[in-house]
Protein backbone atom coordinates (compact mmCIF):
# COMPACT_ATOMS: atom_id res chain seq x y z
CA UNK A 1 0.00 0.00 0.00
CA UNK A 2 2.64 2.25 0.94
CA UNK A 3 4.19 2.04 -2.55
CA UNK A 4 0.65 3.08 -4.28
CA UNK A 5 0.68 5.96 -2.17
CA UNK A 6 4.18 6.47 -3.18
CA UNK A 7 3.02 6.61 -6.93
CA UNK A 8 0.17 8.73 -6.75
CA UNK A 9 1.55 11.01 -4.34
CA UNK A 10 3.97 12.79 -7.68
CA UNK A 11 0.87 13.03 -9.59
CA UNK A 12 -0.96 14.56 -7.32
CA UNK A 13 1.74 17.39 -6.33
CA UNK A 14 2.08 18.00 -10.20
CA UNK A 15 -1.76 18.75 -10.42
CA UNK A 16 -1.74 21.17 -7.66
CA UNK A 17 1.17 23.05 -9.21
CA UNK A 18 -0.73 22.83 -12.45
CA UNK A 19 -3.57 24.42 -10.72
CA UNK A 20 -1.87 26.80 -8.56
CA UNK A 21 -0.21 28.38 -11.89
CA UNK A 22 -3.36 28.29 -13.42
CA UNK A 23 -4.61 30.26 -10.85
CA UNK A 24 -1.79 33.03 -10.36
CA UNK A 25 -1.77 33.54 -14.18
CA UNK A 26 -5.45 34.17 -14.22
CA UNK A 27 -5.19 36.69 -10.96
CA UNK A 28 -2.51 38.58 -13.29
CA UNK A 29 -4.40 38.66 -16.33
CA UNK A 30 -7.82 40.10 -14.78
CA UNK A 31 -5.23 42.74 -12.29
CA UNK A 32 -2.91 43.68 -14.86
CA UNK A 33 -5.64 45.85 -17.12
CA UNK A 34 -6.90 47.86 -14.41
CA UNK A 35 -3.27 48.92 -13.02
CA UNK A 36 -2.31 49.76 -16.41
CA UNK A 37 -4.91 52.47 -17.00
CA UNK A 38 -5.00 56.09 -15.65
CA UNK A 39 -7.35 56.01 -12.71
CA UNK A 40 -9.22 59.32 -13.90
CA UNK A 41 -8.74 58.51 -17.76
CA UNK A 42 -7.23 61.25 -19.95
CA UNK A 43 -7.04 64.45 -21.35
CA UNK A 44 -7.10 64.91 -25.03
CA UNK A 45 -6.38 68.06 -27.09
CA UNK A 46 -5.91 69.15 -30.84
CA UNK A 47 -4.06 72.18 -31.54
CA UNK A 48 -4.37 74.66 -33.71
CA UNK A 49 -0.63 74.31 -35.54
CA UNK A 50 1.07 70.86 -35.66
CA UNK A 51 4.08 70.76 -33.82
CA UNK A 52 7.30 70.22 -36.21
CA UNK A 53 8.48 67.20 -33.87
CA UNK A 54 7.13 65.06 -31.02
CA UNK A 55 7.32 66.33 -27.65
CA UNK A 56 6.90 65.20 -24.27
CA UNK A 57 6.48 67.74 -20.88
CA UNK A 58 5.10 67.28 -17.85
CA UNK A 59 2.62 69.48 -16.73
CA UNK A 60 0.62 69.85 -13.62
CA UNK A 61 2.59 66.56 -12.38
CA UNK A 62 1.34 64.29 -15.71
CA UNK A 63 3.45 63.41 -18.23
CA UNK A 64 2.17 64.99 -21.69
CA UNK A 65 2.74 63.57 -24.95
CA UNK A 66 2.39 65.36 -28.35
CA UNK A 67 2.43 64.66 -31.74
CA UNK A 68 1.71 66.70 -34.76
CA UNK A 69 -1.56 68.03 -33.61
CA UNK A 70 -2.74 65.82 -30.86
CA UNK A 71 -1.93 65.75 -27.34
CA UNK A 72 -2.68 63.34 -24.70
CA UNK A 73 -2.34 62.93 -20.99
CA UNK A 74 -3.56 61.00 -17.70
CA UNK A 75 -6.73 63.12 -16.21
CA UNK A 76 -6.70 63.79 -12.81
CA UNK A 77 -9.73 65.80 -12.80
CA UNK A 78 -8.53 68.87 -10.99
CA UNK A 79 -8.07 72.24 -12.42
CA UNK A 80 -8.66 71.79 -16.14
CA UNK A 81 -8.63 75.58 -17.10
CA UNK A 82 -5.38 75.65 -15.66
CA UNK A 83 -3.96 72.87 -17.15
CA UNK A 84 -5.58 73.75 -20.45
CA UNK A 85 -3.56 77.36 -19.94
CA UNK A 86 -0.77 75.40 -19.17
CA UNK A 87 -0.56 73.22 -22.56
CA UNK A 88 -1.39 75.87 -24.58
CA UNK A 89 1.53 78.22 -23.01
CA UNK A 90 3.86 75.37 -23.88
CA UNK A 91 2.32 73.85 -27.21
CA UNK A 92 1.02 76.03 -28.25
CA UNK A 93 -2.98 77.31 -29.47
CA UNK A 94 -5.68 74.62 -28.45
CA UNK A 95 -8.43 74.46 -30.45
CA UNK A 96 -10.09 71.29 -28.77
CA UNK A 97 -9.85 70.14 -25.06
CA UNK A 98 -11.29 67.13 -24.10
CA UNK A 99 -11.28 65.61 -20.20
CA UNK A 100 -13.21 62.73 -19.53
CA UNK A 101 -16.11 64.60 -17.97
CA UNK A 102 -16.52 65.84 -22.31
CA UNK A 103 -15.22 68.21 -23.84
CA UNK A 104 -14.65 72.14 -22.82
CA UNK A 105 -16.72 74.99 -24.89
CA UNK A 106 -15.51 77.17 -27.37
CA UNK A 107 -15.42 80.11 -24.95
CA UNK A 108 -13.33 77.97 -22.60
CA UNK A 109 -10.83 77.27 -25.13
CA UNK A 110 -10.81 80.85 -26.11
CA UNK A 111 -10.18 81.92 -22.28
CA UNK A 112 -8.02 79.07 -21.96
CA UNK A 113 -5.75 80.43 -24.48
CA UNK A 114 -5.87 83.84 -23.50
CA UNK A 115 -4.83 83.02 -20.59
Amino acid sequence: MTTALARTMPSSLIAAALALAGTLGMFAATVSPALAAPRGGAYAVTLANPLPQPRREIIEGAMWHCQQDRCSAPADGEQVMTICSKVSRRFGEVARFSTPRGELASAEVARCNAG
